[in-house]
Protein backbone atom coordinates (compact mmCIF):
# COMPACT_ATOMS: atom_id res chain seq x y z
CA UNK A 1 0.00 0.00 0.00
CA UNK A 2 1.18 3.33 -1.24
CA UNK A 3 0.66 6.86 -0.92
CA UNK A 4 -1.52 8.71 -4.00
CA UNK A 5 0.35 11.92 -3.90
CA UNK A 6 -2.26 12.44 -6.70
CA UNK A 7 -4.79 12.99 -3.93
CA UNK A 8 -2.59 16.38 -3.35
CA UNK A 9 -1.79 17.31 -6.77
CA UNK A 10 -3.40 15.30 -9.74
CA UNK A 11 -0.32 16.42 -12.48
CA UNK A 12 3.21 18.07 -12.55
CA UNK A 13 0.76 20.85 -14.50
CA UNK A 14 -1.50 21.43 -11.43
CA UNK A 15 1.38 21.51 -8.99
CA UNK A 16 3.26 24.45 -11.07
CA UNK A 17 -0.20 25.81 -11.41
CA UNK A 18 -0.03 25.96 -7.94
CA UNK A 19 3.44 27.54 -7.24
CA UNK A 20 2.13 30.16 -9.62
CA UNK A 21 -0.97 30.88 -7.63
CA UNK A 22 1.05 31.28 -4.57
CA UNK A 23 3.36 33.50 -5.97
CA UNK A 24 0.39 35.83 -7.37
CA UNK A 25 -1.02 36.15 -3.81
CA UNK A 26 2.64 36.46 -2.25
CA UNK A 27 2.91 39.88 -4.72
CA UNK A 28 -0.58 40.54 -3.28
CA UNK A 29 0.33 40.14 0.30
CA UNK A 30 3.91 42.57 -0.37
CA UNK A 31 1.61 45.13 -1.10
CA UNK A 32 0.46 45.53 2.14
CA UNK A 33 3.92 46.04 3.51
CA UNK A 34 3.73 49.41 6.21
CA UNK A 35 -0.07 49.50 5.62
CA UNK A 36 -1.25 47.29 8.34
CA UNK A 37 -1.69 49.71 10.68
CA UNK A 38 -3.99 52.11 8.64
CA UNK A 39 -7.66 50.13 9.34
CA UNK A 40 -8.82 47.48 10.29
CA UNK A 41 -9.95 46.99 6.80
CA UNK A 42 -6.17 46.43 5.70
CA UNK A 43 -5.23 44.42 8.26
CA UNK A 44 -8.16 41.78 7.58
CA UNK A 45 -7.97 41.46 3.96
CA UNK A 46 -3.25 41.22 4.58
CA UNK A 47 -4.15 38.19 6.72
CA UNK A 48 -7.20 36.59 4.08
CA UNK A 49 -4.18 36.88 1.78
CA UNK A 50 -2.02 35.17 4.14
CA UNK A 51 -4.45 32.34 4.72
CA UNK A 52 -4.62 31.45 0.79
CA UNK A 53 -0.45 31.92 1.11
CA UNK A 54 -0.56 29.89 4.16
CA UNK A 55 -2.53 26.91 2.36
CA UNK A 56 -0.85 26.69 -1.18
CA UNK A 57 2.78 26.78 0.49
CA UNK A 58 1.54 23.72 2.49
CA UNK A 59 0.47 21.61 0.02
CA UNK A 60 3.93 22.71 -2.41
CA UNK A 61 5.68 21.52 0.62
CA UNK A 62 3.78 18.36 1.39
CA UNK A 63 3.99 17.03 -1.88
CA UNK A 64 7.87 17.87 -2.44
CA UNK A 65 8.72 16.64 1.24
CA UNK A 66 6.53 13.46 0.66
CA UNK A 67 7.82 12.72 -2.67
CA UNK A 68 11.47 13.19 -1.62
CA UNK A 69 10.59 10.99 1.81
CA UNK A 70 9.68 8.06 -0.41
CA UNK A 71 12.86 7.80 -2.01
CA UNK A 72 15.92 10.02 -0.57
CA UNK A 73 18.61 9.10 -2.81
CA UNK A 74 16.58 10.10 -5.84
CA UNK A 75 17.65 13.10 -7.81
CA UNK A 76 14.92 14.22 -9.39
CA UNK A 77 12.57 14.51 -5.87
CA UNK A 78 16.10 15.93 -4.17
CA UNK A 79 15.69 18.28 -6.21
CA UNK A 80 12.02 19.13 -5.66
CA UNK A 81 12.24 19.56 -2.10
CA UNK A 82 15.27 21.70 -2.41
CA UNK A 83 12.62 23.69 -4.56
CA UNK A 84 9.91 23.81 -2.18
CA UNK A 85 12.19 24.26 0.67
CA UNK A 86 12.96 27.77 -1.47
CA UNK A 87 9.71 28.61 -1.95
CA UNK A 88 8.72 28.24 1.93
CA UNK A 89 11.89 30.27 2.70
CA UNK A 90 10.57 32.98 -0.03
CA UNK A 91 7.05 32.44 1.88
CA UNK A 92 8.68 33.31 5.24
CA UNK A 93 10.26 36.03 3.96
CA UNK A 94 7.49 37.61 2.52
CA UNK A 95 5.21 37.66 5.23
CA UNK A 96 7.66 38.57 7.93
CA UNK A 97 6.67 42.09 8.12
CA UNK A 98 3.09 41.30 9.33
CA UNK A 99 4.06 39.94 12.76
CA UNK A 100 6.33 43.31 13.35
CA UNK A 101 3.90 45.36 12.00
CA UNK A 102 1.06 44.20 14.46
CA UNK A 103 3.56 44.02 17.22
CA UNK A 104 4.53 48.03 16.85
CA UNK A 105 1.41 49.10 16.54
CA UNK A 106 -0.51 50.85 19.70
CA UNK A 107 -2.36 47.58 21.76
CA UNK A 108 -5.05 50.16 21.98
CA UNK A 109 -5.26 50.47 18.28
CA UNK A 110 -5.06 46.79 17.37
CA UNK A 111 -7.96 46.05 20.19
CA UNK A 112 -10.15 48.64 18.31
CA UNK A 113 -9.73 47.34 15.07
CA UNK A 114 -11.04 44.41 16.37
CA UNK A 115 -14.04 45.40 18.02
CA UNK A 116 -15.01 47.54 15.12
CA UNK A 117 -14.54 44.80 12.47
CA UNK A 118 -16.25 41.58 12.81
CA UNK A 119 -14.36 39.96 10.16
CA UNK A 120 -11.26 39.78 12.04
CA UNK A 121 -13.10 37.75 14.94
CA UNK A 122 -11.44 34.84 12.41
CA UNK A 123 -8.20 35.99 13.46
CA UNK A 124 -8.32 36.58 17.35
CA UNK A 125 -6.53 34.25 18.50
CA UNK A 126 -3.73 34.44 16.34
CA UNK A 127 -3.71 38.50 16.81
CA UNK A 128 -3.84 37.88 20.59
CA UNK A 129 -0.97 35.71 20.86
CA UNK A 130 1.18 38.71 19.09
CA UNK A 131 0.27 40.67 21.69
CA UNK A 132 1.25 37.93 24.24
CA UNK A 133 4.56 37.36 22.29
CA UNK A 134 4.99 40.94 21.49
CA UNK A 135 8.34 41.55 23.37
CA UNK A 136 10.08 38.26 21.78
CA UNK A 137 9.48 40.01 18.13
CA UNK A 138 12.49 41.73 16.32
CA UNK A 139 11.87 44.89 14.08
CA UNK A 140 10.95 44.56 10.36
CA UNK A 141 14.28 44.78 9.07
CA UNK A 142 15.67 42.31 11.59
CA UNK A 143 12.92 39.86 11.28
CA UNK A 144 13.44 40.13 7.16
CA UNK A 145 16.99 39.57 7.30
CA UNK A 146 16.24 36.03 9.76
CA UNK A 147 13.35 34.86 7.15
CA UNK A 148 16.06 34.67 4.67
CA UNK A 149 17.87 32.31 6.64
CA UNK A 150 15.81 29.51 7.32
CA UNK A 151 16.55 27.35 4.77
CA UNK A 152 20.20 27.92 6.48
CA UNK A 153 19.02 27.24 9.79
CA UNK A 154 17.41 23.32 8.10
CA UNK A 155 20.83 22.19 6.97
CA UNK A 156 22.13 20.58 10.13
CA UNK A 157 18.38 18.57 10.40
CA UNK A 158 18.51 17.72 6.34
CA UNK A 159 22.36 16.87 6.39
CA UNK A 160 21.56 14.47 9.31
CA UNK A 161 19.12 12.69 7.60
CA UNK A 162 20.78 12.22 4.26
CA UNK A 163 23.59 10.76 6.34
CA UNK A 164 22.15 8.53 8.31
CA UNK A 165 18.83 7.58 5.82
CA UNK A 166 21.00 7.43 2.97
CA UNK A 167 24.70 6.89 3.30
CA UNK A 168 24.85 5.16 6.56
CA UNK A 169 25.64 1.04 5.21
CA UNK A 170 25.53 -1.13 9.10
CA UNK A 171 26.56 -4.03 7.45
CA UNK A 172 25.09 -7.82 7.26
CA UNK A 173 23.92 -10.01 9.98
CA UNK A 174 22.68 -13.52 10.21
CA UNK A 175 19.21 -14.03 11.27
CA UNK A 176 17.61 -17.09 13.26
CA UNK A 177 17.92 -19.25 10.06
CA UNK A 178 21.21 -18.39 9.24
CA UNK A 179 20.70 -16.46 6.37
CA UNK A 180 22.63 -12.90 5.70
CA UNK A 181 20.47 -9.86 5.76
CA UNK A 182 21.56 -6.08 5.49
CA UNK A 183 20.19 -4.34 8.34
CA UNK A 184 18.69 -1.33 8.15
CA UNK A 185 17.59 1.10 10.75
CA UNK A 186 14.35 -0.02 9.87
CA UNK A 187 14.97 -3.33 10.95
CA UNK A 188 17.36 -3.01 13.85
CA UNK A 189 15.00 -2.90 16.79
CA UNK A 190 13.03 -6.29 15.00
CA UNK A 191 16.73 -7.57 15.63
CA UNK A 192 16.54 -6.54 19.29
CA UNK A 193 13.82 -8.89 20.19
CA UNK A 194 15.32 -11.66 18.88
CA UNK A 195 15.22 -14.51 21.25
CA UNK A 196 19.23 -15.62 20.41
CA UNK A 197 21.75 -13.25 22.22
CA UNK A 198 24.03 -13.33 19.21
CA UNK A 199 22.16 -12.12 17.20
CA UNK A 200 20.62 -8.88 19.48
CA UNK A 201 24.19 -8.10 20.39
CA UNK A 202 25.28 -8.33 16.32
CA UNK A 203 23.00 -5.97 15.64
CA UNK A 204 23.97 -3.93 18.81
CA UNK A 205 27.09 -3.67 17.57
CA UNK A 206 26.54 -2.84 13.88
CA UNK A 207 24.44 -0.06 14.87
CA UNK A 208 26.71 1.99 17.51
CA UNK A 209 29.56 1.30 15.25
CA UNK A 210 28.43 2.47 12.47
CA UNK A 211 27.52 5.94 14.75
CA UNK A 212 30.50 6.00 16.44
CA UNK A 213 33.38 6.26 13.05
CA UNK A 214 30.79 9.65 12.48
CA UNK A 215 30.99 10.70 16.38
CA UNK A 216 32.75 13.97 15.43
CA UNK A 217 30.48 14.85 12.46
CA UNK A 218 27.58 14.38 14.21
CA UNK A 219 28.55 15.82 17.31
CA UNK A 220 29.15 19.25 14.97
CA UNK A 221 25.88 18.96 13.41
CA UNK A 222 23.76 18.63 16.64
CA UNK A 223 25.33 21.88 18.08
CA UNK A 224 25.18 23.55 15.21
CA UNK A 225 21.52 23.49 15.49
CA UNK A 226 21.64 23.86 19.32
CA UNK A 227 23.62 26.90 19.44
CA UNK A 228 21.24 28.14 16.40
CA UNK A 229 18.07 27.98 18.59
CA UNK A 230 19.93 29.54 21.84
CA UNK A 231 21.66 32.04 20.01
CA UNK A 232 17.64 33.13 18.32
CA UNK A 233 16.03 32.47 21.53
CA UNK A 234 18.35 35.29 22.99
CA UNK A 235 18.08 37.68 20.36
CA UNK A 236 14.33 36.99 20.76
CA UNK A 237 14.89 38.12 24.65
CA UNK A 238 13.92 34.85 25.83
CA UNK A 239 15.68 34.20 29.05
CA UNK A 240 16.18 30.58 27.76
CA UNK A 241 16.20 28.35 24.95
CA UNK A 242 13.78 26.07 27.08
CA UNK A 243 11.48 29.13 27.78
CA UNK A 244 11.65 29.86 23.84
CA UNK A 245 10.25 26.18 22.81
CA UNK A 246 7.63 25.59 26.39
CA UNK A 247 6.09 28.85 25.21
CA UNK A 248 6.07 28.19 21.33
CA UNK A 249 4.22 24.99 22.96
CA UNK A 250 1.66 27.29 24.94
CA UNK A 251 3.46 25.53 27.56
CA UNK A 252 5.67 26.26 30.39
CA UNK A 253 8.83 25.92 32.23
CA UNK A 254 6.98 24.75 35.46
CA UNK A 255 5.50 22.03 33.09
CA UNK A 256 9.31 20.35 31.93
CA UNK A 257 10.23 20.65 35.25
CA UNK A 258 7.39 18.93 37.38
CA UNK A 259 7.68 16.17 34.02
CA UNK A 260 11.41 15.53 35.19
CA UNK A 261 10.57 16.31 39.08
CA UNK A 262 8.17 14.00 39.30
CA UNK A 263 10.08 11.25 36.83
CA UNK A 264 13.12 11.26 39.43
CA UNK A 265 11.40 10.80 42.45
CA UNK A 266 9.89 7.55 41.02
CA UNK A 267 12.96 5.94 39.06
CA UNK A 268 12.68 3.39 41.59
CA UNK A 269 9.59 2.46 39.87
CA UNK A 270 11.49 2.18 36.81
CA UNK A 271 14.67 0.10 38.31
CA UNK A 272 11.83 -2.13 39.99
CA UNK A 273 10.46 -3.25 36.40
CA UNK A 274 14.23 -3.25 35.04
CA UNK A 275 14.87 -6.45 37.98
CA UNK A 276 11.42 -8.13 37.08
CA UNK A 277 12.58 -7.73 33.64
CA UNK A 278 16.02 -9.49 34.71
CA UNK A 279 14.25 -11.89 36.23
CA UNK A 280 11.94 -13.04 33.88
CA UNK A 281 14.94 -13.16 31.23
CA UNK A 282 16.51 -15.49 33.74
CA UNK A 283 19.98 -14.00 32.94
CA UNK A 284 22.76 -13.04 35.22
CA UNK A 285 23.40 -10.30 33.10
CA UNK A 286 20.84 -7.75 31.52
CA UNK A 287 22.65 -6.02 28.64
CA UNK A 288 21.35 -2.61 26.64
CA UNK A 289 20.90 -5.37 23.69
CA UNK A 290 18.53 -7.27 25.90
CA UNK A 291 16.24 -4.88 27.15
CA UNK A 292 13.80 -4.82 23.61
CA UNK A 293 13.05 -8.35 24.00
CA UNK A 294 9.84 -9.86 25.33
CA UNK A 295 10.55 -12.66 28.22
CA UNK A 296 7.30 -13.99 28.08
CA UNK A 297 6.90 -13.92 24.23
CA UNK A 298 7.46 -17.94 22.78
CA UNK A 299 8.65 -16.91 19.69
CA UNK A 300 8.50 -13.70 17.25
CA UNK A 301 5.43 -13.96 15.62
CA UNK A 302 4.50 -11.91 12.30
CA UNK A 303 1.38 -9.96 11.69
CA UNK A 304 -0.04 -9.24 8.24
CA UNK A 305 -0.45 -5.80 7.96
CA UNK A 306 -4.48 -6.78 7.20
CA UNK A 307 -4.20 -8.49 10.67
CA UNK A 308 -2.41 -4.98 12.35
CA UNK A 309 -5.42 -2.93 10.22
CA UNK A 310 -8.54 -5.52 12.01
CA UNK A 311 -6.77 -4.91 15.03
CA UNK A 312 -6.67 -0.97 15.12
CA UNK A 313 -10.13 -0.59 13.76
CA UNK A 314 -11.83 -2.97 16.30
CA UNK A 315 -10.24 -1.19 19.04
CA UNK A 316 -10.67 2.72 18.00
CA UNK A 317 -14.43 1.48 17.95
CA UNK A 318 -14.78 3.23 21.44
CA UNK A 319 -14.13 6.80 19.89
CA UNK A 320 -17.56 6.39 17.91
CA UNK A 321 -18.85 6.27 14.76
CA UNK A 322 -17.07 9.24 12.73
CA UNK A 323 -13.63 8.37 14.08
CA UNK A 324 -14.45 4.66 13.15
CA UNK A 325 -15.76 5.40 9.46
CA UNK A 326 -12.78 8.18 8.74
CA UNK A 327 -9.90 5.47 9.98
CA UNK A 328 -11.88 2.88 7.67
CA UNK A 329 -11.38 5.78 4.47
CA UNK A 330 -7.29 6.38 5.54
CA UNK A 331 -6.88 2.16 5.05
CA UNK A 332 -8.79 2.44 1.29
CA UNK A 333 -7.69 5.33 0.19
CA UNK A 334 -4.12 5.25 0.73
CA UNK A 335 -3.55 8.01 3.27
CA UNK A 336 -0.84 5.15 4.09
CA UNK A 337 2.96 4.37 2.93
CA UNK A 338 3.16 0.46 4.24
CA UNK A 339 6.07 -1.22 3.56
CA UNK A 340 9.88 -0.30 3.95
CA UNK A 341 12.27 0.12 0.82
CA UNK A 342 15.36 1.38 -0.04
CA UNK A 343 16.40 4.78 0.64
CA UNK A 344 12.75 5.48 2.20
CA UNK A 345 12.89 7.79 5.37
CA UNK A 346 12.65 5.97 7.77
CA UNK A 347 10.62 5.90 11.38
CA UNK A 348 6.89 7.10 11.27
CA UNK A 349 5.54 10.24 10.88
CA UNK A 350 1.62 11.71 9.72
CA UNK A 351 1.55 14.86 8.09
CA UNK A 352 -2.01 17.20 8.12
CA UNK A 353 -2.70 18.93 5.11
CA UNK A 354 -4.88 21.85 5.21
CA UNK A 355 -7.63 21.12 2.42
CA UNK A 356 -6.61 17.89 2.33
CA UNK A 357 -6.68 14.53 4.23
CA UNK A 358 -3.44 13.34 6.09
CA UNK A 359 -0.69 11.33 4.83
CA UNK A 360 1.02 8.29 6.79
CA UNK A 361 4.58 7.19 6.82
CA UNK A 362 5.31 3.58 8.08
CA UNK A 363 8.06 1.36 8.00
CA UNK A 364 5.89 -2.17 8.00
CA UNK A 365 8.38 -4.98 9.06
CA UNK A 366 5.38 -7.31 10.40
CA UNK A 367 6.04 -6.90 14.10
CA UNK A 368 3.51 -6.23 16.85
CA UNK A 369 4.97 -3.26 17.56
CA UNK A 370 3.97 -2.34 14.24
CA UNK A 371 0.41 -2.51 14.73
CA UNK A 372 0.83 0.43 17.73
CA UNK A 373 2.62 2.18 15.66
CA UNK A 374 -0.03 2.32 13.27
CA UNK A 375 -2.49 3.50 16.06
CA UNK A 376 -0.46 6.03 17.07
CA UNK A 377 0.03 8.06 13.39
CA UNK A 378 -3.65 7.46 13.00
CA UNK A 379 -4.11 9.29 16.13
CA UNK A 380 -1.95 12.40 14.75
CA UNK A 381 -4.19 12.07 11.47
CA UNK A 382 -7.50 12.29 12.96
CA UNK A 383 -6.47 14.92 15.36
CA UNK A 384 -5.50 16.87 12.25
CA UNK A 385 -8.76 15.80 10.26
CA UNK A 386 -10.92 17.50 13.19
CA UNK A 387 -8.77 20.48 13.51
CA UNK A 388 -8.93 21.06 9.66
CA UNK A 389 -12.23 20.63 9.45
CA UNK A 390 -13.69 22.87 12.43
CA UNK A 391 -10.89 25.51 12.60
CA UNK A 392 -9.83 28.26 9.85
CA UNK A 393 -6.04 27.12 9.05
CA UNK A 394 -4.55 29.44 11.49
CA UNK A 395 -6.05 28.26 14.29
CA UNK A 396 -5.96 24.40 13.37
CA UNK A 397 -2.07 23.66 13.66
CA UNK A 398 -1.88 22.34 17.20
CA UNK A 399 0.69 22.34 18.64
CA UNK A 400 2.39 19.24 18.99
CA UNK A 401 2.11 18.37 23.23
CA UNK A 402 -1.65 17.98 22.48
CA UNK A 403 -0.71 16.31 19.40
CA UNK A 404 1.17 13.64 21.38
CA UNK A 405 -1.91 13.10 23.38
CA UNK A 406 -4.15 12.13 20.66
CA UNK A 407 -2.00 9.91 19.27
CA UNK A 408 -0.93 7.63 22.78
CA UNK A 409 -4.55 7.35 23.72
CA UNK A 410 -5.18 5.21 20.59
CA UNK A 411 -2.03 3.07 22.08
CA UNK A 412 -3.61 2.88 25.52
CA UNK A 413 -6.88 1.83 24.16
CA UNK A 414 -5.63 -0.21 21.76
CA UNK A 415 -3.54 -2.06 24.07
CA UNK A 416 -6.33 -2.25 26.89
CA UNK A 417 -8.53 -3.73 23.74
CA UNK A 418 -5.79 -6.42 23.33
CA UNK A 419 -5.32 -7.21 26.81
CA UNK A 420 -8.93 -7.56 28.05
CA UNK A 421 -9.92 -9.75 24.85
CA UNK A 422 -6.55 -12.25 25.57
CA UNK A 423 -7.94 -15.21 27.64
CA UNK A 424 -4.50 -17.25 27.65
CA UNK A 425 -2.72 -16.45 30.61
CA UNK A 426 0.91 -16.41 29.12
CA UNK A 427 -0.26 -14.38 26.16
CA UNK A 428 -1.65 -11.53 28.37
CA UNK A 429 0.99 -11.17 30.44
CA UNK A 430 3.04 -10.86 27.07
CA UNK A 431 0.99 -8.29 26.18
CA UNK A 432 0.86 -6.67 29.33
CA UNK A 433 4.46 -6.43 29.53
CA UNK A 434 4.57 -4.61 25.92
CA UNK A 435 2.31 -2.18 27.12
CA UNK A 436 4.80 -1.60 30.30
CA UNK A 437 7.50 -1.42 27.89
CA UNK A 438 5.44 1.07 26.22
CA UNK A 439 5.34 3.66 29.34
CA UNK A 440 8.61 3.35 30.16
CA UNK A 441 10.09 3.67 26.26
CA UNK A 442 7.73 6.81 26.05
CA UNK A 443 7.99 8.42 29.73
CA UNK A 444 11.19 7.29 31.42
CA UNK A 445 13.43 7.27 28.26
CA UNK A 446 11.88 10.29 26.51
CA UNK A 447 12.09 12.25 30.03
CA UNK A 448 15.74 11.12 29.88
CA UNK A 449 15.88 12.64 26.21
CA UNK A 450 14.43 15.83 27.94
CA UNK A 451 16.95 15.79 30.32
CA UNK A 452 20.22 15.46 28.13
CA UNK A 453 18.81 18.41 25.59
CA UNK A 454 18.45 20.56 28.84
CA UNK A 455 21.64 19.78 29.87
CA UNK A 456 23.09 20.19 26.53
CA UNK A 457 21.24 23.68 25.69
CA UNK A 458 22.21 25.22 29.28
CA UNK A 459 25.64 24.28 28.77
CA UNK A 460 25.70 25.72 25.20
CA UNK A 461 24.33 29.02 27.33
CA UNK A 462 26.92 28.98 29.46
CA UNK A 463 29.65 28.83 26.74
CA UNK A 464 30.74 25.79 27.37
CA UNK A 465 32.75 23.87 24.61
CA UNK A 466 31.65 20.42 24.12
CA UNK A 467 33.32 17.51 22.17
CA UNK A 468 31.60 14.53 21.32
CA UNK A 469 33.25 12.73 24.27
CA UNK A 470 32.01 15.58 26.37
CA UNK A 471 28.26 14.67 24.90
CA UNK A 472 28.70 10.82 25.13
CA UNK A 473 29.79 11.21 28.45
CA UNK A 474 26.49 13.24 29.53
CA UNK A 475 24.37 10.48 28.06
CA UNK A 476 26.04 7.53 29.71
CA UNK A 477 25.75 8.76 33.22
CA UNK A 478 22.26 9.77 32.37
CA UNK A 479 21.24 6.12 31.53
CA UNK A 480 22.73 4.72 34.60
CA UNK A 481 20.74 6.87 37.09
CA UNK A 482 17.38 5.91 35.11
CA UNK A 483 18.05 2.17 34.86
CA UNK A 484 19.61 1.58 38.12
CA UNK A 485 22.40 -1.52 38.92
CA UNK A 486 19.89 -4.23 37.35
CA UNK A 487 20.98 -3.14 33.70
CA UNK A 488 25.10 -3.25 32.37
CA UNK A 489 25.06 -0.24 31.12
CA UNK A 490 27.43 -1.12 27.90
CA UNK A 491 29.65 1.36 26.96
CA UNK A 492 28.58 1.95 23.52
CA UNK A 493 24.98 3.36 24.62
CA UNK A 494 26.59 6.47 24.64
CA UNK A 495 26.48 6.81 21.19
CA UNK A 496 22.48 5.99 21.13
CA UNK A 497 22.14 10.24 21.22
CA UNK A 498 23.44 10.48 18.09
CA UNK A 499 20.59 8.41 16.41
CA UNK A 500 17.69 10.55 17.67
CA UNK A 501 16.53 12.73 14.93
CA UNK A 502 14.14 14.30 16.99
CA UNK A 503 17.22 15.90 19.34
CA UNK A 504 17.17 18.42 16.06
CA UNK A 505 13.33 19.33 16.84
CA UNK A 506 14.67 21.38 20.24
CA UNK A 507 12.73 20.16 23.69
CA UNK A 508 10.51 17.88 21.22
CA UNK A 509 11.23 14.86 23.27
CA UNK A 510 9.09 16.16 26.20
CA UNK A 511 5.96 15.77 25.07
CA UNK A 512 5.54 12.22 24.59
CA UNK A 513 6.55 11.95 28.10
CA UNK A 514 3.59 14.27 28.98
CA UNK A 515 1.45 13.07 26.40
CA UNK A 516 1.61 9.41 27.96
CA UNK A 517 0.68 11.05 31.30
CA UNK A 518 -2.27 12.86 29.72
CA UNK A 519 -2.91 10.04 27.50
CA UNK A 520 -3.44 7.52 30.41
CA UNK A 521 -5.81 10.06 32.72
CA UNK A 522 -7.88 10.45 29.29
CA UNK A 523 -8.20 6.60 27.87
CA UNK A 524 -9.07 5.45 31.41
CA UNK A 525 -12.12 7.70 31.55
CA UNK A 526 -13.14 6.68 28.10
CA UNK A 527 -12.46 2.70 28.65
CA UNK A 528 -14.48 3.44 31.82
CA UNK A 529 -17.38 4.86 29.88
CA UNK A 530 -17.91 8.28 32.19
CA UNK A 531 -21.05 9.87 30.82
CA UNK A 532 -20.31 12.27 27.87
CA UNK A 533 -16.19 12.43 28.14
CA UNK A 534 -15.54 10.57 24.40
CA UNK A 535 -17.43 13.36 23.29
CA UNK A 536 -15.83 15.37 25.74
CA UNK A 537 -12.22 13.95 24.11
CA UNK A 538 -13.55 14.37 20.32
CA UNK A 539 -14.05 18.30 20.88
CA UNK A 540 -10.95 18.87 22.70
CA UNK A 541 -9.01 17.85 19.10
CA UNK A 542 -11.47 19.79 17.09
CA UNK A 543 -10.21 23.29 18.83
CA UNK A 544 -6.61 23.08 16.79
CA UNK A 545 -4.99 25.77 18.77
CA UNK A 546 -7.54 27.89 19.18
CA UNK A 547 -6.83 27.79 22.89
CA UNK A 548 -3.54 27.41 24.71
CA UNK A 549 -2.35 24.05 24.91
CA UNK A 550 -2.47 23.72 28.76
CA UNK A 551 -5.99 25.06 28.52
CA UNK A 552 -7.00 22.18 26.27
CA UNK A 553 -5.81 19.53 28.06
CA UNK A 554 -7.97 21.36 31.19
CA UNK A 555 -11.11 20.83 28.49
CA UNK A 556 -10.29 16.94 29.52
CA UNK A 557 -9.50 17.31 32.90
CA UNK A 558 -5.41 17.30 32.85
CA UNK A 559 -2.98 19.78 34.77
CA UNK A 560 0.05 19.62 33.83
CA UNK A 561 1.40 22.15 36.11
CA UNK A 562 0.84 19.94 38.89
CA UNK A 563 2.18 16.63 39.44
CA UNK A 564 -1.29 15.10 39.41
CA UNK A 565 -0.66 13.60 35.67
CA UNK A 566 3.12 11.97 36.33
CA UNK A 567 1.67 10.36 39.76
CA UNK A 568 -1.20 8.94 38.00
CA UNK A 569 1.07 7.24 35.26
CA UNK A 570 3.66 6.13 37.49
CA UNK A 571 0.35 4.23 40.00
CA UNK A 572 -0.83 2.95 36.90
CA UNK A 573 2.64 1.32 36.00
CA UNK A 574 2.90 -0.01 39.15
CA UNK A 575 -0.29 -1.56 38.86
CA UNK A 576 0.76 -2.54 35.80
CA UNK A 577 3.87 -4.48 36.86
CA UNK A 578 1.68 -6.26 39.54
CA UNK A 579 -0.83 -6.98 37.65
CA UNK A 580 2.45 -8.85 35.52
CA UNK A 581 3.89 -10.22 38.44
CA UNK A 582 0.88 -12.25 39.78
CA UNK A 583 0.56 -13.82 36.23
CA UNK A 584 4.05 -15.09 35.43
Amino acid sequence: MEWNLKDIFESEEKFKDCKNALDDVLVEIEKYQGKLGESSEMLCACYGLYEKALELCGKIYAYGMLKYHLDMANQDSIRLFKEVENLEARFSQVVSFMVPEITEMDEKVLRKFMAENSNLSRYKRMLEKILEKKKHVLGKAEEAFLSQFSEVFANSENTFDILTNTEFKFGEILDENGNKIEMTDGTYTKFLHSKKEEIRRQAFDLMYDQYSQFKNTITELYLARVKQYTIMSKLRKYQSSLENAVLHDDASILVYEKLIESVHKNLATNHAFMKLKKKMLQTEEMHFYDIYQNPIEEKEEKVSFEFAKKEVLTALKILGEEYSNKLEEAFENHWLDVYEKPNKRGGAYSMGIYGNHPFVLLNFVETKRDISTIAHELGHSMHSYYSNQSQNILDSNYTIMVAEVASTVNEILLASYQIEEEKDKRKKAELIYELLEMIRSTLFRQAMFAEFEKMVHEKVEKNEMLSSQDLCEIYYDLNQMYFGSEVVIDDKIKYEWMRIPHFYSCFYVYKYATGISSAIAIASKILNHEPGFTEKYIEMLKQGCSKKSIDLLKMVEVDLESSKPYEEVIQFYQDKIKELESLI
